[in-house]
């Protein structure tokens, strides 16, 4: 029988792995990181490719019968890339947070961005809502999922496949880095 604690990561194609496979993607990474130091979870993935915040409401009774100890909520990109209104995703993600939350599962939050062609103003509401919901629900919240990439695409462009929207194999490993750096506190916290 596994006696570890479970993490489920209910996202989109990111989690997934689109383009490089389940174990190239960034849960596996994450996994690898908390075997690595010896803790007793395991990462669960249930990543699908094109997923929105709706899709992941739908799954999210299915995640939680799993008995997470903790859900990292990676959803939204595609909502935004739809152009679906932010209050709308918002209320999607409150949902599962709040569901989330009633089940005893903490909750850390991947917020996301949008390309620059989709304006200023719908880019700063999309944002802010990860933000805002971070703050009312006291989230750990990994402010942009992708920060590492972004911050070293120009000199790395072999960290994007050829669509500009997902990760090769090494930029899902600076991902991970990045997961489990807002991760691994939160595993501290809830060691048995």
């Amino acid at each position: 029988m596994d006696d570890r604690r479970t993490i489920v990561v209910l996202g989109d194609s990111l989690a997934e792995g689109l383009g490089v496979g389940h174990t190239q993607a960034f849960p596996a990474l994450v996994q690898q990181r908390i075997e690595s130091r010896g803790l007793k979870y395991r990462v669960v993935n249930l990543g699908v490719s094109g997923d929105t915040t709706t899709g992941g409401l739908g799954r999210l009774d299915y995640a939680l019968s799993l008995k997470p100890s903790i859900l990292i909520l990676e959803l939204g990109g595609n909502d935004g890339l739809r152009g679906i209104p932010v209050a709308s995703t918002k209320a999607n993600l409150e949902q599962m947070i709040v569901e989330a939350k009633k089940a005893g599962t903490e909750v850390l939050l991947a917020g996301m961005t949008l390309p620059p062609n989709y304006g200023p103003d719908y880019i700063r509401t999309f944002e802010n809502a990860y933000k805002d919901l971070a703050r009312e629900y006291k989230l750990k919240l990994i402010p942009f999922l992708m920060e590492e990439i972004a911050r070293q695409l120009q000199a790395r462009p072999d960290l994007m496949q050829r669509d500009g929207i997902h990760p090769t194999a090494e930029g899902h490993r600076l991902i991970a880095d990045t997961v489990f750096r807002y991760l691994e506190p939160m595993l501290s916290k809830s060691r048995s």
